[in-house]
């Protein structure tokens, strides 16, 4: 069995049950503790080193995103899979770009998974076919072909819970920032969306599969 301690983040049981059964039968790791939560996962970040951290998106806490960006600042050199119920062409590309070793959807194989962590574990990159063919479309034409692409991560967050029928007062109180400061991030949304009420935002989320 390989030396490797491994992480996994995700708040369903099931997946995380999962993920451990195929890696405990492939014997690639030799610790895996599971964490439900962002904060969690941070907090196991800063207590110990670990060789590899499978991370879902959608946490109850903490977007998988904002977890991955203060993961690599905490261990930089730690190899994050990202695995997800949504569609690559929605996050994948930011998720590379956030310092991501790999980026899977939950409907992926077994066997794609662990061809992902051996290759993470061997310190390289792994990319689907589908995430390759749109890494190349945005080099060669140097957009991303979505609108809500031209969202930063927060904006992309904020659209999310807006999607989910929040609040601006509870969407603030949930991300710990002023009522004003996601006035402004919804008064962005609405701009580059081109939208022009909180409903057509739902709507845009709903139908652009932003939301769970």
């Amino acid at each position: 069995m390989n030396k490797c301690r491994c992480l996994i983040t995700d708040d369903h049981p099931i997946v995380r049950r999962g993920v451990r059964e195929l890696l405990e039968e492939e014997q690639l790791c030799s610790e895996i503790s599971e964490v439900r939560t962002g904060e969690e996962a941070l907090e196991a970040v800063r207590r110990q080193p670990w060789d590899l951290m499978i991370l879902d998106i959608a946490l109850p806490d903490k977007h998988g995103l904002e977890v991955l960006k203060e993961t690599k600042l905490l261990q930089p050199s730690l190899p994050v899979l990202m695995l997800s119920l949504y569609p690559e062409k929605e996050f994948a590309m930011r998720a590379i770009k956030a310092g991501a070793s790999g980026y899977l959807t939950k409907q992926s194989a077994p066997s794609e998974l662990l061809a992902a962590v051996l290759r993470v574990l061997q310190g390289g990159r792994y990319i689907t076919a589908a995430l390759a063919e749109q890494m190349a479309s945005v080099i060669e034409t140097g957009v991303d072909g979505s609108l809500h692409a031209r969202l930063s991560d927060r904006e992309l967050q904020v659209l999310r819970l807006l999607g989910q029928g929040k609040s601006v007062s509870v969407i603030a109180e949930e991300l710990r920032l002023s009522v004003k400061t996601i006035s402004t991030y919804r008064a962005r949304i609405l701009e580059k969306l081109s939208c022009e009420s909180t409903g057509e935002l739902i709507r845009y989320a709903i139908e652009a599969r932003l939301i769970d």
